[in-house]
């Protein structure tokens, strides 16, 4: 195992690798502000989807278009448990007003991360495919289909399909979410009301709303899902301390083991 030189100041780097036995090594992967603008958004997106909900059972059908027919919705939805909803119990007012506060604290959240992200570059460096990454896709996915991630040094980088999932949601799949939601705000259209006719009607952009919704639902199930796959303690202890241990080489989260590391790059988180 090569030893880590000091920076030019002569002080060791905190942030440098650090030996652990069995090969394992600890490195530094999310900085503070990665992990506080995580936390807040799980809390946003958690009160935003079960308010969401309350708002939607209020009349849960969906439709395309400016009306509502009501006797031919474009889809129907059945009821929802209590204890999925914000407030507790059928309450339109009150789950408004928890929908609109946490939605603007998602909003100032993520316009945070974003500018950090920008500004040490970190999306360029982390999430930003290169060419050999999408000349890679086609073993990423097969190893994605296989459920065997990488857990020794190809797990300090992102591999393609988490840099596209990512990229997807942050520069898609949330702007639309925004967009719509603020197209059915009659204070907005006071002000910017062509959102309303670009979006196809109040309906329509209803209905746009809840499918971001849904998308946003099916990332965080896939995303736990693998959390827990990967090394629930050691994916949680890296969003919570900043740190994350690497395993020895050819080491890999599923159903079996093998010598060889795999050819995707990146962990499951």
């Amino acid at each position: 195992m090569t030893e880590i030189a000091a920076p030019p100041s002569g002080r060791p780097d905190r942030r440098a690798d650090r030996p652990l036995p069995g090969g394992r090594r600890d490195t530094w992967r999310h900085p503070a502000w990665v992990r506080l603008t995580h936390w807040l958004n799980v809390v946003a997106v958690v009160v935003l989807i079960m308010s969401g909900l309350n708002i939607l059972m209020a009349h849960p059908h969906l439709y395309w278009g400016i009306r509502s027919t009501f006797a031919d919705p474009w889809i129907s939805l059945p009821p929802f448990p209590n204890w999925l909803l914000i407030p507790q119990g059928r309450n339109l007012a009150e789950a408004r007003n928890y929908h609109f506060l946490f939605a603007w604290i998602f909003v100032l959240n993520g316009l945070v991360y974003l500018l950090f992200g920008l500004v040490t570059r970190r999306f360029g460096r982390r999430l930003w495919p290169t060419g050999a990454d999408l000349k890679g896709i086609g073993p990423s996915v097969v190893e994605h289909a296989r459920f065997r991630f990488p857990t020794d040094d190809h797990a300090r980088t992102y591999n393609v399909i988490q840099k596209l999932a990512y990229l997807a949601m942050v520069l898609i799949v949330l702007p639309m979410m925004l967009i719509t939601g603020l197209s059915m705000s009659p204070g907005f259209n006071a002000v910017g009301g062509v959102l309303l006719e670009l979006m196809g009607g109040r309906q329509s952009a209803r209905t746009l709303h809840f499918i971001a919704a849904g998308l946003i639902v099916g990332f965080i199930v896939i995303h736990v899902g693998l959390v827990i796959w990967t090394g629930l303690f050691n994916n949680m202890r890296s969003m919570i301390t900043g740190w994350f241990v690497i395993q020895p080489p050819g080491s890999i989260a599923g159903p079996k083991r093998r010598r060889s590391p795999p050819t995707d790059a990146g962990d499951a988180t």
